[in-house]
């Protein structure tokens, strides 16, 4: 009986999916050119697996990505 709970107990732990904490990343975008650029860099960014929030400034020619 006890390798059984021991054996319930093992596969719980390993049925349980392994959260991954959040992170965040500061890219450098030198090749924006104009304004329409960020709205194609926050799409294709946004398209990507795992990605949760993509922020893209023109001005400052990054891309701040949130990501798992």
């Amino acid at each position: 009986m006890k390798k059984l709970a021991v054996l319930a107990a093992l596969l719980t732990t390993l049925a349980t999916p392994a959260w991954a904490t959040s992170r965040t990343v500061t890219l450098s975008v030198p090749g924006m050119t104009c304004v329409a650029c960020p709205i194609t860099v926050k799409k294709a960014l946004s398209g990507v697996a795992g990605v949760e929030k993509a922020e893209v400034s023109f001005e400052r020619r990054e891309a701040v990505v949130t990501f798992d």
